[in-house]
């Protein structure tokens, strides 16, 4: 059999066995394994083949290949892979080089990582993990390290990034910690004033009927958070299905501008509409663009300074459709402006809560675009006002559906 194969043959033999121990190491199915590993052999069989016309192609002066034949196999992951003897890395991919730079092959694997969790690992020259690593690359990343021996003394490092399951089980935490404050709070207020009416102070009028009003305040308060939530969580059960209907969005707006009009004080009379009179089609979701636009119309009336215009205003393009809803109020300062659309993000939460913000408005309105696959674009200068602008997709012209 040695005669047959080729050195060639024999170190692609190796480069099969550790490949296979590589893709069991990080939990590739039984399939892939033996797929690769049949891979590999065919692989050997045809340099075998092919060795005597291989020789006869060769010249004296072809220069030797200097790199390892795992490397390339390596460089297929695209997570941080590393091959120790001993203590010093002997190779590692691209990915791990990115990590933790460029001229780590030869170093000692706990300066090349640098993290306190992991030089104990490392240093124990067996296999080991997961651990976790926090900071690792940067302060908001999360990597896991795993070890495993691959024979002859040396070991394999596996690298997982785990910073985006960590995000979302943060924002997972904070959503329920801020749902249960934002509901606990109207609810306590009832509570307290429920029990107070319970008492003699219920038997005033004046009395009575001022508590009532608060525990009806609250109450709505409670209802509004309640259905802002279930709201997103339709919106987010759906966003993997981009809406198909055709909306006349004109139509929409002055519907909505009509509702509004009595609203807020009488501020509705502020809104001053501003777009062509014929139909103003796109690819919607009716219901989510109509909660979309009372979302925003509604904080532009809310924020704006009274008397101040509430401006709505569509304009067609090429390819898309631009609503813009502008108000003249105090305006957002730059530093707020990237968070306005996370979940019960406030600017000022006083102010929110007493003109009955749920602290979900953008964040609804940011979910109900990307699921109509358009853009948000939040622009403000503090002392002049507040822009909103909305970029939604017409319906193409050759199947375009009757407005809804």
């Amino acid at each position: 059999m040695s005669e047959i194969i080729s050195p060639r043959g024999w170190t692609a033999f190796g480069i099969v066995a550790v490949t296979a121990v590589i893709l069991s190491f990080i939990g590739a199915c039984s399939e892939t394994i033996v797929v690769s590993a049949a891979g590999g052999v065919a692989a050997v069989l045809a340099s075998a083949a092919g060795r005597s016309r291989d020789d006869e192609r060769l010249t004296p002066s072809a220069p030797p290949v200097a790199t390892s034949p795992l490397e390339p196999v390596l460089d297929a992951f695209g997570e941080p892979v590393l091959i120790l003897s001993g203590p010093r890395i002997e190779m590692a991919n691209g990915a791990a080089r990115t990590l933790l730079g460029a001229y780590i092959v030869g170093e000692d694997a706990r300066i090349a990582i640098r993290h306190p969790a992991a030089s104990g690992l490392l240093a124990d020259q067996e296999s080991g993990g997961p651990v976790a690593l926090t900071g690792l690359g940067s302060p908001a990343q999360r990597w896991e390290i795993q070890i495993a021996p691959i024979g002859d003394g040396r070991r394999l490092v596996h690298l997982t990034d785990r910073s985006g399951s960590h995000a979302a089980e943060r924002m997972r935490v904070d959503f329920v910690a801020n749902a249960s404050h934002e509901l606990r709070t109207p609810l306590a207020s009832i509570l307290g004033y429920v029990e107070t009416l319970s008492d003699a102070a219920g038997e005033d009028p004046v009395v009575r009927a001022r508590f009532l009003k608060i525990v009806f305040d609250e109450a709505r308060r409670m209802q509004r958070l309640v259905d802002d939530l279930m709201s997103l969580s339709r919106i987010e059960a759906e966003k993997f299905r981009a809406p198909s209907d055709t909306v006349d969005l004109g139509a929409l707006v002055d519907e909505t501008h009509a509702e509004l009009a009595e609203a807020h004080d009488g501020r509705g009379r502020d809104i001053i509409l501003e777009h062509d009179p014929g139909a103003i089609p796109v690819l919607g979701d009716r219901t989510q663009l109509s909660q979309l636009l009372h979302n925003l119309i509604g904080n532009a009336m809310k924020y704006g300074q009274p008397g101040t215009p509430v401006r709505v205003a569509i304009t067609r393009e090429n390819d898309a459709v631009r609503l813009v809803v502008a108000d003249q109020g105090e305006g957002i300062p730059p530093e707020h402006l990237p968070r306005l659309t996370e979940r019960f993000y406030r600017v000022d939460p006083g102010r929110s809560r007493s003109v009955g913000g749920t602290g979900l408005g953008l964040a609804i309105v940011k979910h109900i675009v990307e699921r109509h696959r358009g853009r948000l674009e939040i622009t403000s200068r503090v002392g002049e006002g507040t822009r909103v602008t909305v970029v939604l997709r017409p319906p193409p012209a050759a199947v375009a559906e009757p407005l809804s």
